[in-house]
């Protein structure tokens, strides 16, 4: 299937960060963002891409126009390096097709520009490009066909550290809890769609808005909940969490190394004291990933209205 990556955005929230790298192309390890959104879905066998592009598409362009395999590759030189041999390689299958989508577009308009290159895609896939997961994708396209649904995204808790508040009509507070542990469930921006998402958008609206809403009332916009691991690069602090875990070696999302079995819970061994582990250790990561939002949690999610 084609993937569909949104990657247009200005990402203003990383602006402590860099004011002139737009946020797909912002490292983590030796590698931008977009490339590890890229390899995920490479991993499962999408390695046809279409890039929404927007402000700074020069960046992304130059980036792969001037791609060097040899950063996340091992490879051999001989002589002073006149002569290099690749013993592994990232994208020399991959094809990417790049598409000026307007600087200021939102998410639906962005889709809309690249209808006619999905013109002959039954389904197809897309992505917000600034969030990383481990959960299967196979599992995610199965999910939406068993529904038989018109679109389909994945949905996980939300990671900020703030409360949601229920008032009565006099003002009094009936409840009050942290919204991770409400019912309250997110976009993760990963999708699935079929063709006929076209006819439920129109130019100039927001995918989110009018129409998934129309989806809803037609009961064709499904979700797929993940209790695994998500992580989303809205601000700087998060770029910092996602280093740290990178540079300890604990990197969930990179399913092309860590590829675990696609098995259901019941079938995993009870006694397995390294799985055991892994899960603490990544259950810590998640529970420091809604620590570091506490200095920004007055800030509402670009997912929470995405």
């Amino acid at each position: 299937m084609k993937v569909v990556l949104f990657c247009g955005g200005f990402g203003m929230r990383l602006r402590e960060y860099s004011e002139s790298i737009p946020k797909p192309m912002v490292n983590i390890g030796y590698r931008p963002i977009l490339w590890h959104v890229m390899k995920y879905y490479a991993h499962y066998g999408h390695k046809d891409f279409i890039l929404c592009l927007g402000w700074r598409a020069d960046a992304i362009k130059k980036y792969f126009l001037n791609y060097e395999e040899c950063i996340s590759n091992d490879f051999v030189m001989s002589g002073s390096g006149d002569k290099v041999e690749l013993i592994s390689s990232d994208i020399h299958d991959w094809k990417i097709t790049f598409v000026d989508t307007g600087t200021s577009a939102n998410i639906g308009e962005r889709l809309y520009a690249v209808k006619d290159h999905l013109k002959d895609e039954e389904m197809f896939l897309a992505n917000y490009s600034d969030g990383l997961t481990d959960a299967p994708l196979p599992r995610i396209v199965d999910f939406h066909q068993q529904q038989n649904a018109t679109a389909t995204f994945l949905s996980v808790k939300p990671l900020q550290s703030f409360h949601t508040v229920r008032i009565d009509d006099a003002g009094f507070v009936d409840s009050i809890e942290a919204i991770a542990d409400s019912d309250e469930w997110i976009n993760a921006g990963f999708f699935v769609m079929n063709s006929d998402i076209f006819n439920y958008l129109n130019e100039g609206e927001e995918l989110v808005e009018e129409p998934f809403h129309r989806l809803i009332a037609k009961r064709q916009l499904a979700t797929m909940s993940h209790n695994g691991f998500f992580g989303c690069m809205d601000t700087f602090k998060e770029k910092q969490l996602f280093d740290d875990m990178y540079a300890r070696g604990n990197s969930p999302w990179e399913v092309w190394k860590n590829d675990p079995p696609d098995v259901e819970h019941d079938d995993l061994p009870d006694d397995d004291t390294q799985l055991v582990e892994h899960i603490q250790e990544l259950s810590s990561d998640i529970r420091r990933m809604k620590e570091i939002n506490q200095n920004v949690a007055a800030i509402p999610s670009a997912h929470s209205v995405r």
